[in-house]
């Protein structure tokens, strides 16, 4: 657990997560908060379930599951702006660090990927 710890693409990801449960705490679009809160939860879990991982295939899968959450997230929260569930400026700046975490997912995954090749 100690590596993950320290992983900066996982701690930004579980930022994000509060971020989203704080922001959506007091919504009354129920479905559209589960949905939201779901996917940024799956970011970081699917990160740490990847890294906890023993075979590097594994943990590319994983990886894989949590980049595609990122543009799950990353849609709903376009959503949530245009449907005036969400505020302009703040969704903003949650997309773009879902975009951020995405190409840092990317990264681990081309690096267990050449580890693979090797």
């Amino acid at each position: 657990m100690e590596s993950l710890e320290n992983l900066e693409v996982w701690k930004r990801a579980c930022r994000l997560s509060v971020n989203l449960y704080k922001l959506m705490c007091n919504s009354r679009e129920y479905g559209f908060k589960d949905q939201i809160t779901r996917a940024g939860l799956s970011i970081a879990s699917n990160i740490a379930e990847g890294v906890e991982r023993v075979t590097d295939r594994s943990r590319i899968q994983f990886l894989k599951i949590a980049k595609g959450s990122c543009g799950e997230l990353w849609t709903q929260l376009k959503i949530g702006r245009a449907a005036g569930f969400i505020e302009t400026e703040t969704g903003k700046n949650l997309e773009n660090e879902a975009k951020e975490i995405s190409r840092m997912i990317w990264g681990l995954i081309r690096y267990y990927e050449e580890k693979v090749s090797e």
